[in-house]
């Protein structure tokens, strides 16, 4: 602690260091990531639009644009390196929660146990659909974090909210145009794909500028508890690395 100061760093300057809350972060990150693939991929909900009527949408769209706003924090904060590893850990952590689905799923039930069909409605996942989720969230984290990191280093750490939304506008954007094409391309119409596309795409966005002063909240907190406020100025953006 220093008192609340903040410190202005390179990247460079802090690689190696232990910073006290970085895994804290990076557990809600993944954590995040996990229970909104299992627990909210499994479930279509709907609203009520006035005009409209009933506009269906996965119920994990509640819960998985989170992960990119604790990723904000993490580029904000802790600069991307840090960031970079966290995705590759939720990357991991995704693949094995497929491995795991595929292999409890495929397991003979017992003939006492009546819950294998709706077991395999839930986490029995389509794999083309596991595929494009898995390479959409990748490429969408990065995009999200080298965004964020740029623009840092553009404002010169001022106006937070434009990079945190512009951020997310491209990430969310790279997730949902590798997403929806690889998983519903020749199964759905065209146009309904491309609506549903953008419809998400929007209430992704949305939510992170409604998630603004969390935000706001949070990244503040981090930086005066770990006395620095990291710029990447000469960082390595290559994604394939784990270093810090």
């Amino acid at each position: 602690m220093n008192g609340g100061r903040i410190e202005a760093v390179e990247a460079g300057a802090v690689t190696g260091r232990n910073l006290r809350y970085f895994d804290f972060v990076m557990a809600a990150f993944v954590t995040v990531l996990l229970l909104s693939n299992v627990i909210g991929a499994g479930k279509v909900a709907e609203f009520q639009v006035p005009g409209i009527g009933p506009v269906p949408f996965g119920a994990g769209i509640l819960f998985f644009p989170v992960s990119y706003v604790i990723g904000d924090i993490l580029t904000e904060v802790y600069g991307f390196a840090r960031a970079r590893r966290c995705i590759w850990a939720g990357f991991g952590a995704l693949l094995f929660m497929v491995f795991m689905s595929v292999v409890v799923v495929a397991l003979p039930p017992a003939p006492t146990w009546p819950g294998q069909e709706a077991y395999e409605q839930v986490f029995g996942a389509v794999p083309r659909i596991v595929l494009a989720s898995i390479l959409a969230f990748w490429a969408g984290e990065f995009a999200n974090s080298y965004v964020l990191a740029r623009m840092k280093v553009w404002t010169k750490g001022k106006h937070l909210w434009t990079r945190t939304i512009g951020s997310t506008l491209v990430g969310q954007g790279v997730d949902s145009l590798i997403f929806y094409p690889l998983a519903f391309y020749g199964i759905w119409d065209n146009g309904l794909l491309f609506q549903v596309l953008l419809i998400q795409w929007a209430l992704k966005v949305g939510w992170e500028v409604l998630l603004t002063p969390v935000t706001y909240a949070v990244v503040g907190a981090l930086k005066r508890r770990e006395g620095i406020d990291i710029y990447d100025e000469a960082t390595d953006f290559t994604p394939f690395s784990t270093r810090v």
